[in-house]
């Protein structure tokens, strides 16, 4: 495996101190992507390109969860469906934790606390005590009995790595060639997201990647 330099890395990053984000994080990075198998240019390219949309760019580790009422209803429209269910959580991030993610993801019900015990962490957002406690059993942290551990650089990054071969998202990596690409890199899109959000500035972030490490560029559907 070619370790990603903090040069390549510094590359793919944009606004300020971006050198200082790659130099920060290029170990703890590379250390994850070695243990969990993230080891060819290509599974790497796909890797970063969720990564640094689910991290702002390196730049968060934590679940934003400080929303109007206006954005709640634009992103959970079945759970808010008028403005009155939505105001009683706007800028409210425990309660809202605790709403989303009660009884789901293995979590108790809402008056547990273990929606917000348990909220995204990580540069991939492991969310749900389901995924801490897999992702404890598996890297020896406990994370379960301290989620904060996942705002720790190596195990922010460790933690992001984990989910991605735990879904099997390198098989699917190592499929994103040829004419396929988009439609595999999209199915990645969505096993890290659960949706479609940020589906364009993934893509972006993918292509850049692949020029970055020296990999050939797919044909997407909107480039000429």
């Amino acid at each position: 495996m070619k370790d990603i330099t903090s040069h390549e890395l510094n590359l793919l990053l944009t606004g300020h101190e971006t050198a200082q984000r790659a130099h920060f994080w290029a170990r703890p990075l590379n250390v994850a992507m070695h243990a969990y198998a993230i080891d060819t240019a290509t599974r790497q390219a796909a890797f970063l390109a969720q990564l640094l949309v689910e991290s702002d760019e390196l730049r968060r580790k934590e679940e934003l969860l400080n929303y109007s009422p206006h954005r709640l209803r634009q992103l959970w429209p079945h759970k808010f469906p008028d403005a009155a269910s939505a105001v009683r959580y706007s800028h409210r991030a425990q309660a809202l934790a605790n709403h989303l993610y009660g009884a789901r993801l293995g979590n108790r019900g809402e008056a547990s606390g273990d929606g917000w015990r348990y909220r995204g962490r990580g540069l991939i957002q492991l969310t749900g005590r389901e995924n801490y406690a897999s992702f404890s059993r598996a890297s020896g942290l406990d994370a379960l009995a301290d989620p904060d551990l996942l705002l720790l650089p190596e195990a922010a990054a460790r933690s992001a790595a984990w989910f991605w071969q735990s879904r099997g998202l390198n098989a699917l990596a190592d499929q994103c060639s040829g004419l396929d690409a988009e439609v595999t890199f999209e199915r990645i899109c969505k096993l890290v997201n659960g949706g479609s959000t940020g589906l364009a500035q993934r893509k972006a972030r993918w292509t850049r990647a692949l020029h970055v490490l020296g990999l050939p560029l797919p044909r997407l559907e909107d480039q000429s």
